[in-house]
Order: C-alpha cells, then sequence, then structure tokens
C-alpha cells in the first residue's frame, strides 16, 4: 500500500495543504509529481492525489514548507496550481473547459496535418509521393506551404506535452512525454513531416482518451452527489412550511419529506411510515419499510407516505456524503498492480532510451548504414516503447470497479482493496449484526429475589440507555413498548466487552453477560442451570443485578439472516478454505446460530483483545482473512486482519471508519460478488498489461527489422490505450 490504510482513517490535520493540479489525470502526471515534490516534501507519502477531482494533498508533517512554494514547484514539471477551495471541488465548468480546450487542439492537429497533406499532395503531383515511397516513409522534399500545415498542426499535437517534456530533459528523468517529443522533433529534422504531425496527433488523441476515462469515471461519482436533493423542508417559529439549504438543518432537527422525493439528509423516522428506495445508497432493489424510531438516508426516495425525520448527521457528513469523499480519496489507495507499473516505467523508459541510441550508432558504425534510415528506426522505437498503454491500463480499471462497487452498495476504500478479496483464504464473522440481523427482541423477563419485571426492565434499560449494542436497544425498545420511565444514571461506567455498571436512585447495579456475572461470583447453581439451558436455545442473556444480589435476567433473541446460509455456501464454492464465528455473545447462541448456517468452528465469549488475538492466529496461518463484524468491539479485529468488512447500514461508525470495504445494505450476499468483482477487476488488469507489453514487443521486433514506420507505432499504441480503457471501463457494467 502506498497509502497507509490509517492515512484513510485519520481526519486531515489542521496544516494541511490542498492543491488543485491542471491536467493531473493519469498515474503519469502521479509519478512526475512524486518525482518532482518527493524531495522537497521529505516523504513522498505524505503526498495523496485524487486524479477524479485533480486535487493533490501534502499531509502536515516536517519539513514544512509554504503553498507558494509548493505550488511553483508543481508549475516546475509543466502542469498548473491553485490553492483548493471548495469551489475547485464544484470546478466542473472549469474541467469541462479544459477539456473542450484539449479537444479543439487535438482536431486542429488532425486538421491542421490532413490539410498539410492534401497540399503537399496537390504541389507533389500525387498521395503516394506525398506519403513516401522509399520504403520507411523517408522523404526528400517537403513543399514550404505543406511544412507550414505540418508545423501547425505538430505544434498544436505537442502543446500539452513539450512542457513537460522540457521538465523531463531538464531533470534527466525521461518519461513518455519526453520521447514522444524527441520522436516527433527527429521525424521533423529528418524531413519526415506528415509522421511527425501524425505522431503528435495520435498522441494528442490518446491523451485526450485518457482524460476521456477518467472523465467518465468521474461523472460515475457525480452522478451519486446528484442524489442529495439541494433543499430541506422544515417549519418555522410560526409553524409555516419553508425550504432550506440541507446545511442548514441542525441535528436534531425536524424536517418533512413527501411522497416521492428524496431525503435531504440522513435521520430517524418521528412520524409516518413509508416504503424508501434505498437502491442509491445501499444497492437494495427492493424498497424498504420505515416506520418511528427507523433510520434514513440523505439521497434515498421516499415512496407513497409522509414522513417526518429527525436530522442525525450534518449535511457534509451524511452516509452519502461519506460515500462519496471515501470514494474519490480511494484511488490514491494504490492497487498492488499500479505500484508495480509504475516501478516498471520507472526502469523501463531509461532502458528504452538507451536502446534507441544504441539502434541508432550501432547500425552507423558497425554495418555502414545511412544516417536517414537509422535515425528513422531509432525515432519508431522511442514511439512504439512508449508505456503509455501500460501506465493508464492499471488506474482506469481500479476507478471503474471502484465506481461499480459504490453503485452496488459496496464501499471499497482503495485500489489496494480492489485486488484483495481475490486472494482470500478465511473469513472471519461476527454474529449479531452480522450472520444476525442485529434486531434481537426480548423473549422473556425473568426477576429475581423479589424484584418485578418492572424494576427489572427499568434498571436494565436506564444502564443500556448509555450503551448503542444491538440487545441495549432491543431493552430500551421493550421498555418503551411498556411505558416505563427510565431514572436517571451517575457515575456510569463500561466494563469493556462484559457488561456496564452505574448508580440508580443513590444504589449501585450493574448489566452484564452470564460470563461477567460468573467472574462476580454472585451465581447460584440454580441461576446456573437456568442459564444454560436458555442459552443452548439460542437466546442471548442480560443479566442485571447489585452489590449484594442477582436481580434477574432478560433472554432475547436475533433471527438469523435469511441469506447468511446462502451466502456461506457461496463463499466456500468460490475458494473460500475455512469460515469461523467471533462473538462475545454466550457459547449456546453462538453454536446454535452456527449449526444453522453451517460454520464448524465457534469461538464465543470472546472480549475486542480476543478477537483480535484469534484474526491474527488466521493471518498467521493463511495470510489473507477477512473480518466481517458491525460493533465497535469488532473494530479492532477489523483493523487486525488482511480486508476489514463492516455492516455498512446498521453498523457502528467505529467499525465503518477501522473497516476496509463497508456493505452499505447489510446485504452479505455482497461478498461472493465482492470476491467475483475482485476476481474480475484482476483478470482485466492482467489482459491490459500483457496486451500493452506483446504490442510493444512486436513492434520493437518489427522495428529492428525495418518493418514498422512512424505511424503505424503511434497507431498501435493509440489502439492498445484504447483498448485497455475500453477494458477497464467494462467494469462500470458489472451489476450483481
Amino acid at each position: 500500500m502506498s497509502t497507509s490504510v490509517a492515512t484513510n482513517r485519520t481526519p486531515p490535520g489542521s496544516e494541511d495543504i490542498r492543491l488543485r493540479i491542471g491536467g493531473m489525470d493519469c498515474a503519469e502526471e502521479v509519478i512526475l509529481l512524486k518525482r518532482e515534490l518527493g524531495p522537497l516534501v521529505g516523504d513522498v507519502n505524505r503526498l495523496q492525489f485524487d486524479t477524479l477531482n485533480r486535487k493533490l494533498t501534502l499531509r502536515s508533517g516536517s519539513p514544512r514548507i509554504s503553498p507558494a512554494e509548493l505550488i511553483a514547484a508543481v508549475n516546475e514539471t509543466g502542469l498548473s496550481a491553485e490553492t483548493w477551495t471548495e469551489s475547485s471541488a464544484e470546478g466542473g465548468g472549469e474541467r469541462d473547459h479544459a477539456s473542450r480546450w484539449r479537444t479543439v487542439l487535438t482536431a486542429l492537429a488532425g486538421i491542421l496535418g490532413g490539410s498539410g497533406l492534401a497540399v503537399h499532395a496537390w504541389l507533389a503531383g500525387d498521395f503516394t509521393q506525398a506519403l513516401g515511397s522509399e520504403g520507411m516513409g523517408l522523404q526528400t522534399t517537403v513543399p514550404w506551404p505543406a511544412i507550414l500545415l505540418y508545423l501547425g498542426g505538430i505544434i498544436a499535437g505537442v502543446w500539452y506535452v513539450a512542457p513537460r517534456a522540457w521538465h523531463s530533459l531538464k531533470r534527466l528523468t525521461p518519461d513518455m512525454n519526453l520521447l514522444m517529443f524527441v520522436a516527433v522533433c527527429g521525424a521533423a529534422a529528418i524531413g519526415e513531416w506528415f509522421e511527425a504531425v501524425t505522431v503528435s496527433f495520435l498522441f494528442s488523441v490518446s491523451l485526450l482518451l485518457e482524460s476521456w476515462s477518467v472523465g467518465r469515471a468521474r461523472r460515475a461519482i457525480a452522478a451519486l452527489m446528484d442524489l442529495a436533493p439541494v433543499k430541506a423542508r422544515t417549519r418555522n417559529e410560526q409553524g409555516a412550511e419553508v425550504e432550506v439549504a440541507p446545511a442548514e438543518v441542525a441535528i436534531g432537527q425536524v424536517f418533512y419529506v413527501r411522497p416521492g422525493e428524496r431525503i435531504p439528509l440522513d435521520g430517524k423516522v418521528q412520524a409516518g411510515t413509508s416504503a424508501v428506495n434505498q437502491a442509491p445508497i445501499t444497492g437494495e432493489s427492493v424498497p424498504v419499510d420505515k416506520t418511528v424510531g427507523d433510520g434514513v438516508f440523505a439521497g434515498t426516495i421516499n415512496g407513497d407516505g409522509a414522513l417526518e425525520v429527525a436530522c442525525t448527521k450534518p449535511a457534509n457528513d451524511t452516509t452519502l456524503a461519506r460515500i462519496i469523499h471515501l470514494v474519490e480519496e480511494a484511488q490514491s489507495n494504490r492497487a498492488p498492480s499500479e505500484q508495480w507499473v509504475e516501478t516498471f516505467a520507472r526502469y523501463y523508459t531509461p532502458i528504452v532510451m538507451i536502446a534507441a541510441v544504441l539502434l541508432l550508432i550501432i547500425p552507423l558504425l558497425v554495418f555502414g548504414s545511412a544516417w536517414g534510415p537509422s535515425l528513422y528506426r531509432s525515432l519508431v522505437l522511442l514511439v512504439i516503447a512508449c508505456p503509455c498503454a501500460l501506465v493508464i491500463s492499471t488506474p482506469v480499471t481500479i476507478v471503474a470497479a471502484l465506481a461499480s462497487a459504490a453503485r452496488n452498495g459496496v464501499l471499497i476504500k482503495g485500489g489496494v482493496f480492489v485486488e484483495a478479496p481475490a486472494h482470500l483464504k478465511a473469513i472471519a464473522m461476527d454474529k449479531t449484526g452480522t450472520l444476525t440481523e442485529g434486531k434481537p427482541s426480548v423473549q422473556q423477563v425473568i426477576p429475581l429475589a423479589e424484584h418485578s419485571e418492572a424494576e427489572l426492565l427499568i434498571r436494565a434499560a436506564s444502564l443500556e440507555a448509555q450503551s448503542d449494542h444491538p440487545l441495549a436497544r432491543a431493552i430500551l425498545a421493550a421498555a418503551r413498548e411498556r411505558k416505563l420511565e427510565l431514572l436517571p444514571v451517575d457515575k456510569f461506567q463500561i466494563i469493556q466487552g462484559k457488561g456496564a455498571q452505574g448508580v440508580l436512585s443513590g444504589k449501585l447495579f450493574w448489566v452484564g453477560s452470564h460470563r461477567y456475572l460468573e467472574e462476580r461470583g454472585q451465581e447460584t447453581p440454580e441461576v446456573h442451570q437456568q442459564l444454560e439451558a436458555l442459552q443452548e436455545e439460542g437466546n442471548s442473556i442480560v443479566v442485571v443485578g447489585n452489590e449484594q444480589h442477582v436481580c434477574g435476567y432478560i433472554s432475547l433473541i436475533d433471527a438469523l439472516r435469511p441469506t447468511a446460509k446462502q451466502t456461506l455456501s457461496e463463499l466456500t464454492a468460490l475458494g473460500v478454505e475455512h469460515i469461523v464465528m467471533l462473538t462475545g455473545d454466550n457459547s449456546g447462541t453462538a453454536k446454535t446460530i452456527a449449526g444453522q448456517v453451517g460454520i464448524s468452528e465457534v469461538h464465543a465469549e470472546l472480549l475486542p483483545e480476543e478477537k483480535v488475538t484469534r484474526v491474527g492466529e488466521l493471518v498467521d496461518k493463511y495470510g489473507q482473512v477477512a473480518m466481517i463484524g458491525d460493533g465497535v468491539n469488532d473494530a479492532p479485529a477489523l483493523a487486525r486482519a488482511s480486508i476489514g468488512v463492516a455492516m455498512g447500514a446498521a453498523g457502528s461508525d467505529a467499525a465503518i471508519e477501522t473497516a476496509d470495504i463497508a456493505l452499505m445494505s447489510d446485504n452479505l450476499a455482497k461478498l461472493p460478488w465482492l470476491i467475483k468483482h475482485s476476481r474480475k477487476a484482476l483478470a482485466v488488469i492482467r489482459q491490459n498489461i500483457v496486451l500493452s507489453l506483446v504490442v510493444k514487443a512486436a513492434f520493437v521486433v518489427l522495428t529492428m527489422f525495418g518493418y514498422a514506420s512512424l505511424w503505424a507505432a503511434i497507431m498501435a499504441d493509440m489502439g492498445a490505450s484504447l483498448v485497455v480503457i475500453a477494458n477497464g471501463l467494462r467494469l462500470l457494467r458489472d451489476h450483481n
């Protein structure tokens, strides 16, 4: 990973510098900027690149440099830079203008080149004479009117290439811009004006195609942005409905959604019922019923019912906003294939320059060949060896894979995590909220020691009100159904992985698991027997007690996800060798659920640190291991795994932020899809790399024997670029 996972999870520092980089469309510009800015910033890992938005971020650190120094250094490369503002993120018009100008110059190069050929043919007598007739197209004389047109076409074609080539020459760091510029100048120098303008035109076309491919991926992300409504409907102090910008709605404020409208903010339903189409966020194909207490996402579409919703997150932190931000940032997390291509190109380009010089000198000195043909072959080698198709083969594929996954409700936080699922050998899964729906319900309230059911529920709910655990939410719901009034809690304390305690009405009470009860030494044989029997039936147990005795216990049961068993079968069929359950719940419940889905290895009653240990053991044994969970207590294990996968819809913020991948619909069936999608992306990357190298090798051999021309070489290079772009963009159509 060139960008660490930690970088993705750490909010930007106040001293970060952000710039908008004009012309940064692909890995070639990223490599150029890394090479130029690396020595200036000390550590190249401080640099983060967002090619979708042409954004460069310099993380705070040492040495410190000013934005002006960074902008000056970027400008030295032939690219342009300016300070990033919020309007930069919305700079689609500016990007369109730059794209139009590039298109105009490319078209102008083609028109002037074609006009030059027509004039040349008219003055020379026929097109054969204009195209050349000496084997490889070598010319002797070209009329000056044709030269002027050719020259105009060359200038238009290399307009964006020349500054970068000059920078590459000054730094003695040859890249494909320098290779192409030398080839164009060399062709013109030996009188091959038509081939020179053809090379410049076709190379400009290939750069335009590359920019277009990134633009298409950018538009796929922009489509997500269009999901968020620009207005939210609230009520003013007089009670009248008013429309305001979503950013003006405070957390806790109620907004109103009419039937058929998009929901403007994340929130919790306060009144009304409706079926909400969550496909834009979670990828679910069927609308989800929503009623009082249910959460809704910004960008989803309300059905036939009117809803009153209390805002739970500000506009810039909604689930939709986070998806957009994470997908935009994800391509800075470079995949292994991208890193390999980058390393290959770094050594490949200088080797090609040396080979071209040798191809020029050796025939002259050893075989006494003529200067013109030797130089021509050398120029052809420079053109065909240009690694354009190779360099763009992987980034386009990765960005397309990221965008496609986001549209399918799978949020992948970086290119490295696009490839990783293809190699999974083992999967560790939490139980509650992962294999089960995470919506347990209270089955029995069993008071002891002369306590009543109401007393037991009030004490448990009062303490659990501080927790976001599914069992806690179920107990609170049961207390609300009975209209019980909760007690204020003093000196509240979480007992990590075991329970919680606090002072109610001046007396210390605690809630916890069966295991915690045993640790406290307050369990009687009768209670132990009752709890064991309930757990064997698949119940989860919450015990309530004080310092003197056990007050009672509450049994809860959680329904298995309908797709769980089928999903695990598919994972096994896909080659996942080992699936294990890791849960903090009691052993009886864990084994019951495991038996229902077909998991043979179960580790129950685990503390968070014990989950980390188990995941570490799996990583040591199998190498590539995924951990799937949804709770705060799963976050450390998610971080320890090779790939952390969070259940995104109902999962905790800690789990989602820590994970590398989030299933936004909480649909386990997305796991097999993710593995297939990853393998498809990896196959496309390999196809693109092989195609690029095979085309290069074939034309290098043809060049050595004098059977390749400049225009044929650039046509082959552009053709290879077009094929790898189209092949990579196929992933945008990858649906579940």
